[in-house]
């Protein structure tokens, strides 16, 4: 992993601060100091970057992303361009869905690892085939039956509802890092 620049770690310092979010610290056997992971800015313009302006301790991305959820509009619609920019997503590893996709369709018969997001608890429930409220849903890893794989499946807040309790941006990011590791262990 690459050093980050004190003025760089700084400035995502004040974002994860403003998130509520200190930093994240690799805990594992195998950290190191340098293993230390700061969530990197959000652009206030909401614009997604090329990969070739990501920054470059962000990971290397070997699978796909499906979020699922209400269509977002207005600052929900920058907050998810933000999520997909602090993740490193490339457009082509990413996917946003209506919450009554036929997620078979979408699939297809793709062989790259795949990790589903369920914005909101109608989405959520009806994707895992769970009636348990939101905030049983959250925090563990649910299935979504495809074929004969099982894709896993990560509930989250609706991104309306993070804007509107910015309390809830810890439990977002709590989750995207879930399903981040999920992704990498596939």
């Amino acid at each position: 992993m690459s050093t980050i620049s004190s003025s760089n770690l700084s400035s995502r310092s004040s974002f994860l601060k403003e998130m509520g979010i200190t930093e994240w610290t690799d805990r594992s056997s195998n950290a190191t100091a340098q293993d230390t992971l700061v969530s990197p800015p959000v652009q206030p313009s909401g614009v997604v970057e090329s990969p070739a302006k990501m920054p470059e301790y962000l990971p290397e991305v070997n699978g796909r992303w499906i979020f699922i959820g209400a269509k977002p509009q207005g600052d929900a619609l920058t907050l998810f361009q933000n999520i997909v920019r602090v993740l490193g997503l490339p457009s082509s590893a990413w996917s946003l869905h209506d919450q009554k996709v036929n997620v078979d369709a979408v699939l297809g018969a793709s062989t790259a690892p795949v990790v589903a997001i369920a914005f909101g608890a109608a989405t959520a429930q009806r994707l895992s085939g769970e009636n348990a409220p939101l905030t049983e849903l959250r925090g563990s890893i649910h299935s979504l039956i495809h074929g004969e794989n099982e894709i896993p499946l990560i509930a989250t807040m609706e991104l309306a509802q993070v804007l509107a309790r910015p309390q809830d941006k810890a439990l977002l990011w709590e989750d995207l890092l879930l399903a981040r590791s999920v992704l990498q262990s596939l």
